[in-house]
């Protein structure tokens, strides 16, 4: 019984024919009888098997899996019409099983399989022109649109990324397994936030701080507290008020005299930035004099103080809190200080069930016992290892064309953003996607970043860097709004690995 795979390789398709022997994948030449030269494929990736007429799919440990039809496998029997994915390389499954089936009603004399060997081949090339058809047509599907503007082609490069050390492949191995420990400890206090935790993870092991809007009562201070003690480190807490200075925040010189000699000298006194995780709670409620104290300690992580610059503590994170209703009395962040927040969260109310686990918890009495999962100097590794992750060329290309397609006055920018959009995000937003989809890929215990990864933290980070216009606003139509129709309009022709 004969098969064949139709490939699909960004904008290639290729049809292969599939022995009966069975054949194995892979991006070693010379041992593997399949060849796939794409950088998400192992050298030794999978294996197709016949046995009684049944084909079976293996999975020979590679790094970035083996699936089918959506659901990561280690061995499965497939059958003809089966979406495959072979690390990021979409497949489909033809099988002739159903051309030979008429001719062939007696299944037991074995010479008769050998015997229609020559009809699946006959049938090549008319099974092989309506694949190609298929293909050809659906360029005019996306002419349909109301708008001549088509997204940019990726430019696929399957050069094979560099390969992770074994320190680095072990480090990852150690985040995954505490990223999956740090989850359980934070989900036995904040109850029903699990998108808002895993955000906030990524971005502390990004090495970027987050914005987390809400009403108040939804836990966004305690998740916080929480987190600092979680990962064992030192946490402080400043509640932003109109009458808050900048040295409450960065410290002061003090005058001081020494008793025994009596000189006169100035001793610098640390404000509660000198941290590792500093909570910034309700930030828009104090003035951006004092907002502004926080730019530098965001960026450089250090401050400056009359003609002394301070080196902060690593790791350092500012976590804010904003409330988006009762304006009044609030100063809205300058746009450059929302540029410096990698994520911009929200925290949305929490189901029902979870609301009444909420109420019974707190109302009990019951204290939560938390573990330490990491300390310091291991958060330092993991963010270091996060930088060292590979990323393929196309994957650039697509988080710099979602970054561009966001300014109004780019002209291959799409219809809806030049009418909607007032202001797009910069270059930091394209950076700031690619560091945090290189901290979700191995969060999840992958070694390479892919465009799924991308797709996945473009929300939080354009949300707070994509400025709609009045006439948006009258529309209803918010920036989270505009970020999922660039989303659809610059969907990939490749498959996503979310």
């Amino acid at each position: 019984m004969s098969a064949k795979l139709v490939l699909r390789i960004g904008d290639q398709t290729s049809v292969v024919q599939i022995p009966e022997t069975g054949v194995r994948i892979g991006r070693n030449a010379e041992a593997n009888e399949l060849p796939l030269q794409h950088g998400s494929v192992s050298g030794s990736h999978c294996a197709l098997a016949q046995q009684d007429g049944v084909w079976t799919l293996t999975d020979l440990g590679s790094t970035n899996g083996t699936f089918v039809n959506g659901a990561r496998i280690a061995a499965a029997v497939i059958n003809n019409g089966d979406k495959l994915r072979i690390g990021e390389v979409d497949a489909s499954f033809i099988c002739d099983s159903t051309v030979s089936a008429p001719p062939a009603p007696p299944p037991p004399p074995a010479p008769k399989p050998a015997a229609k060997k020559p009809e699946p081949k006959k049938a090549e090339p008319r099974r092989q022109e309506p694949a190609k058809k298929e293909q050809k047509a659906e360029p005019p599907k996306k002419e349909e649109k109301k708008s001549d503007w088509k997204a940019p082609v990726l430019h696929i490069d399957n050069t094979p990324p560099p390969e992770m050390s074994r320190d680095d492949v072990a480090l990852i191995e150690l985040l995954n397994e505490k990223y999956t420990a740090a989850k359980d400890q934070l989900s036995k206090v904040v109850i029903g936030q699990m998108p808002v935790i895993e955000e906030v993870l990524t971005a502390v092991f990004a090495r970027g701080h987050a914005l987390l809007m809400g009403v108040p009562g939804l836990a966004k201070t305690l998740l916080i507290a929480t987190l600092s003690k979680v990962l064992d480190l030192r946490f402080k807490r400043v509640q932003f008020t109109p009458d808050l200075m900048p040295s409450d925040i960065t410290g002061t010189d003090v005058l001081e005299e020494d008793k025994a000699s009596g000189e006169r000298k100035f001793r610098f006194v640390e404000g509660p930035v000198f941290t590792n995780m500093l909570l910034a709670d309700e930030i828009n409620r104090t003035p951006p004099k004092t907002q502004a104290a926080l730019l530098e300690a965001m960026q450089e992580h250090h401050i400056t103080v009359g003609s002394h610059t301070y080196d902060l503590p690593e790791p350092f994170f500012v976590l804010a809190t904003q409330n988006p209703i009762e304006q009044e009395g609030t100063y809205p962040l300058p746009e450059a200080q929302m540029d410096r927040f990698l994520f911009n969260i929200i925290v949305k109310y929490p189901a029902h069930d979870d609301e009444m686990t909420i109420i019974r918890n707190v109302t009990s009495g019951a204290k939560t016992q938390l573990d330490k999962i990491l300390d310091g100097d291991t958060v330092i590794k993991l963010q270091d290892v996060v930088k060292r992750v590979p990323v393929a060329p196309h994957v650039i290309e697509y988080a710099c064309n979602l970054a561009r397609a966001t300014r109004p006055k780019e002209p291959d920018a799409p219809d809806f953003v030049k009418e909607l959009v007032g202001w797009g995000a910069g270059p930091r937003a394209g950076i700031s996607l690619i560091t945090a989809a290189k901290a979700r890929a191995i969060l999840h215990g992958r070694h390479h970043t892919t465009m799924g990864d991308v797709s996945a933290v473009a929300m939080p980070v354009l949300r707070h860097r994509v400025i709609t216009t009045f006439a948006a606003e009258a529309a209803g139509v918010t920036s989270d709004d505009i970020v999922n129709m660039l989303l659809k309009a610059l969907k990939p022709d490749v498959g996503l690995d979310i």
